[in-house]
């Protein structure tokens, strides 16, 4: 049995389980720095910084898309979608596929201009799920960080 649900509070341990899961599959598992206690406070207190949609099986959170509005000065609000993540057993089932669906069913509810999100340069099977979305990748921009 699937369902597609929002987050709650109570889901946060599971959703930084699927993070954690994510940077060990991008070999970077020392970047998270990221608690359950800012996640907790960042997704479900009073200055939310970002909404969250699960996909359950069997009533177990195998999947979630975290995603917030963004406002860009050529294109008008915008939908960044930050991680679209699926258990490694569940990859190739489809569920990342109703995730990603879902996402941009919020995109366009919220009269969005459209999506953007980043995808690593070796991650083959995501670059190819996402081709089958005729999306388009930038060429000649950089990432930029600040960290605090």
């Amino acid at each position: 049995m699937i369902n597609i649900r929002k987050a709650e509070a109570k889901d946060v341990p599971a959703m930084m389980a699927l993070v954690r899961e994510l940077a060990l599959y991008e070999k970077a598992p020392e970047e998270v720095t990221n608690t359950e206690e800012r996640m907790l406070e960042e997704g479900f207190g009073p200055k939310k910084a970002f909404e969250c949609i699960l996909v359950e099986l069997d009533g177990n959170i195998v999947g979630m898309s975290l995603y917030y509005f963004r406002y860009s000065t050529w294109k008008g609000r915008r939908l960044y979608l930050e991680d679209l993540i699926v258990t490694e057993s569940q990859r190739g089932s489809g569920l990342g596929k109703v995730l990603f669906d879902k996402t941009i069913e919020i995109a366009k509810e919220e009269n969005c201009s459209g999506m953007m999100w980043q995808v690593l340069d070796w991650n083959t099977p995501a670059i190819n799920f996402y081709d089958k979305y005729s999306t388009r990748y930038d060429e000649g921009w950089l990432n930029c960080h600040l960290d605090f």
